[in-house]
């Protein structure tokens, strides 16, 4: 395919995913961004779709479907998103990559943007999801170890508008993927290790086109007023549990 009207719509049942009931299991799949596949390598792409319900409405996870609609709504402020994703790198036994069986590494402090074989663990696996990304058109455009030794961040961006939530998500499956190879697991946990040990979250940097001119100061300040009232709201839909992860 060379764009996504050339790909297929699918469907498949919804309660092998545990999102629908057996009784009216069939969901939708609907193309909406395609990248290069740097497993199969071209001409064979990735997919990334929308999950509608048996009745084309979108499904309980499906969060893009909304978003979309505000990103179209607001297009002509031209919204940029600059995504730094952290994550951790842990075992199959879910102890962090690298780590002593029996105890922990010695404090944190050496290890942020560090190098060498003490200092950093995973850095070929961290270089081949780089690398997979470049291939298949993500908007990747850094990479750094972070401060718990087995914590990695990505970046990803420039983005505009909707475009920010599919390369994040793309560049997300194809860590997943990547890890499986070297038989480890990513977690995007924000607090996978308890005790005086970094977390870790997605830190979003976002501006519109009138932030990004001369005097774009008071813009911000007037977003960030704005924010500030719907503050609880927000800390809500941080995380998947409600914000408890990240409380």
């Amino acid at each position: 395919p060379s764009c996504l009207a050339d790909v297929p719509e699918w469907n498949f049942d919804g309660s092998s995913t545990a999102q629908a009931e057996g009784s009216n299991s069939d969901m939708f799949l609907v193309p909406v961004r395609m990248f290069r596949d740097p497993f199969c390598l071209d001409p064979n792409k990735l997919v990334l779709c929308e999950v509608l319900k048996y009745n084309r409405k979108p499904a309980e996870t499906n969060l893009r479907h909304t978003c979309k609609k505000v990103m179209d709504l607001v297009k002509d402020s031209h919204p940029w998103f600059g995504m730094e994703q952290e994550y951790t790198l842990l075992g199959i036994n879910g102890h962090p990559y690298g780590w002593p069986d029996n105890g922990f590494p010695g404090p944190q402090g050496p290890y942020y943007c560090g190098v060498g074989a003490d200092k950093v663990y995973g850095r070929d696996i961290v270089e081949s999801h780089y690398k997979a990304c470049l291939y298949a058109g993500v908007k990747i455009c850094g990479t750094n170890a972070e401060v718990m030794p087995s914590q990695w961040e990505f970046q990803v961006g420039p983005c505009e508008g909707i475009e920010m939530g599919d390369h994040l998500w793309m560049a997300r499956f194809i860590l997943h993927r990547v890890c499986e190879d070297f038989g480890v697991v990513a977690t995007l946990d924000p607090k996978p290790m308890t005790g005086n040990w970094n977390g870790a979250g997605c830190h979003t940097n976002y501006s519109t086109e009138e932030m990004r001119r001369e005097g774009g100061l008071k813009h911000i300040e007037a977003a960030i007023e704005k924010l500030s009232k719907r503050h609880d709201y927000h800390i809500c839909v941080y995380d998947p549990r409600g914000g408890r992860d990240n409380s």
